[in-house]
């Protein structure tokens, strides 16, 4: 048996999966949980109690958790928690005898193997020219995740990296009025700090307060009531996209530019790495925005760096419709890379 886990900063999924030579494969997940990443007690706590639920499956093996921050030597401390997460301490505490963890880009990046085999788990928004080669992964969610994978001839090897706390790159005047407006509350301005759900925040408050255009007070009532400026944005330009009546100019502007703002950084990470085998947008903005995604201001954004048009042109680049990747990938890394 093997738990698989996908560690983000809003909440963590566990799950189960057969070993290798066990009836079913890792594409099956043989049992599934959800929990708040505030649970008391942390990850530990966490997956003892998952574990404690399905019990009659059996003890796991082998665990492997993809955790939102950076892994140096089996150690995390996560980016949007307060946690510090150690494989050999969680392997003494639980009693697996292995643990690896996973950047959770880099979990997403090896849950594409599994998923290549349904092309339903993916949504093409260019199909650009199918070949192996190195591949992008590009994922707004509570924070900014980002990964590669090389191709060495044979396989694809995914790598992970922090590349969403690389320094936002403003291009017209709009962005480094945006970029002033943030550098008093953060000092430094990241990629995540736009590209995330705290970024569609961020992007909102900034155009309600230097734009002119006036607040919605419907769309203002929503936010007090929810506390999550992201999701009632995003909602009321998915509705105004849809024909909607009932419109929000400041929710639709918001989203035009986080659009824009994705497809430029896409188009960053997929040219860095030379993205040939395909440029994956992972995360829940993405799947939870599709209509926005096929709108063409993503995919122009993505196109606009002048003379490498042509070539990012014949990338691939597709949204992962699957949430379980993450997990999916770990199960996938347990099974064939932990000895």
């Amino acid at each position: 048996m093997i738990l698989a886990g996908d560690i983000g900063g809003t909440k963590v999924n566990l799950a189960l999966a057969p070993s290798p030579g066990e009836a079913g494969s890792t594409t099956e997940l043989l049992a599934m949980e959800t929990f708040p990443s505030s649970t008391p007690g942390g990850l530990e706590a966490i997956v003892t109690t998952f574990l404690t639920h399905y019990q009659h499956l059996g003890k796991p093996g082998k665990a492997c958790f993809g955790i939102a921050g950076p892994v140096q030597d089996g150690v995390c401390r996560t980016t949007n928690l307060p946690w510090v997460v150690d494989s050999r301490q969680l392997a003494l505490t639980l009693g697996i005898p292995k643990v690896a963890l996973l950047n959770d880009l880099e979990a997403n990046a090896y849950g594409i193997n599994p998923l290549e085999s349904n092309p339903d788990n993916f949504l093409t928004l260019s199909p650009g020219i199918e070949t192996n080669g190195n591949r992008a992964v590009i994922s707004a969610g509570t924070g900014l995740g980002q990964a590669g994978i090389s191709w060495d001839g044979k396989r694809h090897v995914p790598f992970a990296c922090e590349g969403g706390h690389s320094s936002f790159a403003p291009q017209t005047a709009l962005d480094m009025a945006l970029a002033d407006y943030m550098r008093w509350e953060y000092g430094h301005v990241s990629w995540e700090r736009v590209l995330s759900g705290m970024g569609i925040a961020n992007i909102y408050r900034f155009l309600r307060d230097t734009s002119g255009r006036p607040e919605t007070r419907e769309v203002a009532q929503e936010i007090d009531q929810t506390n999550d400026v992201g999701a009632v944005v995003s909602r009321w330009a998915l509705a105004a996209a849809a024909g909607s009546p009932r419109v929000c100019p400041l929710c639709t502007k918001t989203m035009n530019l986080f659009l824009t703002y994705y497809g430029s950084e896409a188009s960053n990470l997929a040219v860095k790495i030379m993205a040939r085998g395909g440029v994956y947008i992972g995360g829940g903005i993405a799947v939870k925005n599709l209509e926005l995604m096929k709108s063409y201001t993503f995919l122009d954004a993505f196109l606009s760096k002048g003379r490498m048009r042509p070539l990012l042109r014949s990338f691939p680049v597709k949204v992962i419709l699957n949430d379980k990747a993450a997990l999916l990938g770990a199960a996938w890394y347990a099974c064939n890379e932990m000895v």
